[in-house]
């Protein structure tokens, strides 16, 4: 159960209301404060729509953040959307093999962006080496975007940790399909 109140549409003040055109349980929760939420919509709604970035890439990446943090909200939910960007059951086995050491087929650029997000999320930044493979690939427009795709759902998982947010059951299936170390089986 979250730490606030999950708040039904109904009861949120009529110029707030547009914040819960997605009324996930992020969203019902973040509402109790409607200008926290107007501000993490504006940069997530860049991140999603407006970025440089390939969808493909940047779901990938927040999904290697997800899966790092053992964030079931994050995972379950960029499983489903990384699914609408191209990202398939076999890139997300690849993820969880990249992430315990052992060798992909994933082509360079998309090892290169597990690594970023890896090391961002457990470093706090990416490394020198790192940062020459993607500079390799990506222009400096597409290397802010992804930095602060990165950076952001960094914070993200953080918010759904310590508001608890419990993931909605119709995306359940994707935790039993794709469990996160350590989850109950």
């Amino acid at each position: 159960m979250a730490r606030v109140p999950s708040l039904a549409p109904e009861t949120v003040a009529p110029e707030h209301r547009p914040l819960l055109a997605r009324p996930i349980a992020l969203n019902l929760a973040l509402v109790n404060s409607p200008g926290a939420l107007r501000a993490f919509d504006g940069l997530g709604a860049y991140i999603r729509h407006r970025s440089t970035l390939d969808g493909r890439l940047r779901e990938l990446a927040i999904l290697q953040v997800g899966y790092l943090a053992r964030a079931p909200y994050e995972w379950s939910h960029h499983i489903r959307i990384g699914r609408e960007f191209g990202v398939t059951d076999d890139d997300i086995r690849a993820l969880i093999a990249e992430t315990e050491g052992r060798a992909t087929t994933l082509p360079a650029p998309d090892r290169a962006v597990l690594a970023a997000a890896r090391e961002m999320t457990g470093a706090g930044a990416v490394s020198g080496a790192t940062w020459a493979e993607l500079e390799g690939t990506f222009s400096a427009e597409h290397l802010v975007d992804l930095v602060v795709t990165i950076g952001f759902y960094c914070g993200v998982v953080r918010v759904l940790a310590s508001l608890e947010i419990a993931v909605e059951p119709e995306y359940m299936t994707y935790l039993e399909q794709f469990p996160l170390p350590g989850a109950a089986a």
